[in-house]
């Protein structure tokens, strides 16, 4: 015990320990960090439904009159530079619109079931992003910056706030079959410590590829891992501490408790029948069903005290995603059915039980589409002006935010940057996003770089 202490074994243990909890992250990996929050937090949590390839706010929750009298006819603002340069006529929204609830929050056909939940959705119809590419727009909506690299939001969270459950990750992505353009460094640490990537679950039972030990008996697995740390403490002692090889020592541990926690936490067996079918189980659509299961999985994740959790998209209309470049009906309409029940019912779930204040929903894809046309049935990347939406988590719910021009081309009124979005969350998580800072490269960085601020009249 004394000479695996005198090699700095002890340490890890030790920074696991003080990563625990509410508390903060604190280790030896981060001396200079705050320990607890900066203020009292309203959100513990972070549930974010990312919708892969950008979904036509036009078509979902920002209505344009105009799109419909000026249908098949030239486009009356100047266009910007598009993806694809096939730009066409004004294409009219192509589903109808209708208030929900009390607010009266208008939501398009395509989104039935959480335009029943409208009163819980604060609808930002102005974001803004600075990329039209998706794979510099996901990163951009993801770390901050239009660059693979940087530690994404879900690290910062988890640096920030540590975890609630030495057994699981406090940062979980949920792959419904579609990895994001840009692939998994949307979900890296980047320069922050290894241990605050995030850890890849599968969309099925069991989530991890091998959990099951090869072992037929604890202690020989518990044998193979005693070796392993006495060859990486002599790699530690020549040399020195290397963040890679801690975080690969703090994963084999990590990884060894997973064993029992991932599976209780991902088997919805135990689930009641009436939950089952308020998710989707039963539904006839099967990417419905695939979906239910992940939003099922958040909540259960969410009890558990996981910090961080992202829902990537099913193969509801092949590899399209929702970048619908043609073909625009078909490929809304496959995508929505695939996620708009089980969201409604995550919402749902997590009200009932009492965890929707301190859960922090939000829905949102890299960025809008156009509201004219790319060849004849289609629409191409808008960053210009989009729609995304948050619930719970000490936003208000039932109101709408922001208004782009009366195409929804462009925002034209309370223009929220990506980077103003970040700094909301962050402050609803109990940070100010100026001094939840990293020291790297000479400088001290931060989510929102040198920009954004709190977008205060979107919290209750």
């Amino acid at each position: 015990m004394l000479r695996d202490g005198a090699l700095g074994f002890g340490a890890v243990a030790l920074s696991a320990l003080m990563a625990d909890r509410s508390q903060g992250a604190l280790s030896a990996q981060r001396p200079t960090a705050r320990v607890g929050t900066h203020h009292a937090p309203r959100a513990r949590n972070v549930i974010f439904l990312y919708m892969d390839g950008g979904v036509s706010h036009v078509d979902s929750f920002d209505p344009k009159p105009r799109l419909q009298r000026e249908d098949g006819k030239p486009f009356g603002l100047k266009m910007e530079p598009t993806q694809f340069e096939e730009n066409g006529a004004v294409l009219r929204n192509l589903w109808d619109f209708k208030p929900y609830g009390q607010s009266g929050t208008p939501v398009s056909d395509l989104f039935p079931f959480v335009g029943s939940c409208a009163d819980d959705l604060c609808v930002i119809r102005s974001m803004v992003s600075n990329f039209s590419e998706h794979n510099a727009a996901n990163y951009f909506l993801h770390c901050g910056t239009g660059m693979a690299g940087r530690p994404s939001m879900g690290a910062w969270t988890t640096y920030g706030l540590g975890s609630e459950n030495r057994d699981l990750p406090g940062y979980v992505v949920l792959d419904g079959g579609l990895i994001p353009s840009g692939g998994v460094d949307c979900f890296a640490s980047g320069f922050l410590p290894a241990n605050y990537q995030a850890s890849l679950l599968r969309n099925q039972w069991p989530a991890l590829a091998n959990v099951e030990p090869r072992e037929g008996q604890p202690n020989r697995q518990r044998n193979k891992l005693a070796a392993l740390r006495m060859l990486d403490q002599g790699t530690l002692q020549e040399l020195g501490r290397p963040d890679a090889l801690e975080a690969a020592i703090s994963n084999y541990e990590l990884a060894y408790r997973m064993q029992m926690a991932v599976p209780e936490a991902t088997d919805i067996a135990g689930e009641s029948e009436a939950t089952r079918r308020l998710y989707g189980f039963d539904a006839p659509f099967e990417h419905t069903r695939s979906y239910a299961r992940q939003c099922l999985v958040a909540r259960r994740l969410v009890e558990r005290g996981v910090r961080f959790i992202e829902l990537t998209c099913p193969r509801a209309h092949g590899g399209q995603r929702w970048d619908a470049h043609g073909d625009l009906r078909n490929n809304h309409s496959l995508n929505a059915r695939a996620i708009d029940q089980p969201i409604a019912a995550l919402l749902i779930d997590l009200k009932t039980r009492g965890l929707l204040n301190e859960t922090l929903v939000f829905w949102s894809g890299e960025f809008g589409r156009t509201p004219f046309a790319q060849g004849r049935d289609g629409r191409d990347h808008n960053p210009f002006g989009f729609s995304l939406w948050l619930a719970g988590g000490g936003v208000r719910g039932g109101m709408t935010y922001g208004a782009t021009d009366d195409y929804g081309y462009k925002a034209v009124e309370n223009a929220v940057h990506i980077h103003d979005l970040h700094a909301t969350m962050l402050h609803l998580l109990g940070f100010d996003h100026e001094r939840l800072t990293y020291r790297f490269g000479g400088r001290d960085h931060r989510l929102t770089d040198v920009h954004g601020h709190v977008v205060k009249a979107l919290l209750a």
